[in-house]
């Protein structure tokens, strides 16, 4: 649900990084395999530490039991008081069109992502799974801290806590870009800014998620919206970064691995 046009105060362009569970911290959880490199069986004290792991299956099998926080529902704090209930969705996700870029490769589709929308789930986390996918596989995950509350969002309904993220819109200082491989799954923390899911690769393919979250389907409660809108004297619009153009956010997207050519 759209809640609020937030200005742009002046052109802005971020090198996305690499996705990894210490950089993705502060804005929810990274799931992969903690050690790839250890294979069942394998006995105790071959077993990563820190992730709960633990032999299961008959020792075919390693298990994970501390892989990433649980699951949030805060909805017991949402003003409806409706109750929420578990949701397994799945969004298949096209690869989206990067505008050229004159310091990009020019190979793989590497340009530039252009942020025009930001979104929450104040009241449940929403963890991403991408299925089928290969080692070419990636897409982009983009978030931002919030801002400090404000009377521009004293209306929106949040719930409260010491670890969330607060009330306030989005701060586009501290807008942030990683790139997620096929290997990765990404949970966004309950009230997390976040762009929509943004898959990479060439034209006409598509990335399959599967979506696990709470919801209500009390629309202001489920999903808040936050469209970026440039300005520039009045005039909207535009189609540049140049001088004169209307202010955008721009995520510059690394080259990926160049597939091995066939014999």
């Amino acid at each position: 649900m759209l809640i609020y046009t937030l200005p742009i105060p002046s052109p802005l362009t971020i090198v996305a990084e690499p996705l990894t569970p210490t950089a993705f911290a502060p804005f929810g959880a990274v799931l992969t395999n903690p050690a790839p490199e250890t294979r069942p069986p394998a006995p105790a004290s071959a077993l990563p530490s820190g992730y709960g792991a633990v032999s299961a299956n008959q020792g075919t099998a390693i298990q994970y039991r501390a892989l990433a926080p649980p699951l949030k529902n805060l909805y017991e704090q949402a003003r409806s008081r409706k109750p929420a209930s578990p949701r397994t969705t799945m969004f298949v996700c096209g690869a989206r069109q990067l505008v050229p870029d004159d310091q990009s490769s020019g190979n793989g589709g590497d340009g530039l992502f252009e942020v025009k929308i930001l979104e929450r789930h104040p009241f449940t986390t929403q963890t991403f799974v991408p299925l089928g996918a290969s080692a070419e596989t990636r897409y982009l995950v983009i978030v931002a801290p919030s801002r400090a509350p404000s009377a521009a969002d004293e209306d929106f309904p949040v719930p409260e806590g010491g670890s969330l993220p607060g009330r306030g819109l989005p701060d586009l200082r501290g807008l942030r870009a990683f790139v997620a491989t096929g290997a990765q799954a990404v949970t966004y923390g309950a009230g997390t800014w976040h762009a929509p899911m943004a898959a990479l690769g060439p034209a006409g393919s598509a990335i399959d998620f599967v979506v696990m979250q709470f919801a209500n389907d009390e629309p202001v409660e489920d999903c808040q919206e936050v469209a970026l809108e440039g300005v520039d004297g009045g005039r909207k619009g535009g189609q540049g970064q140049g001088q004169g153009d209307v202010p955008r956010i721009m995520v510059r997207v690394p080259p990926g691995k160049k597939r091995a050519s066939k014999l």
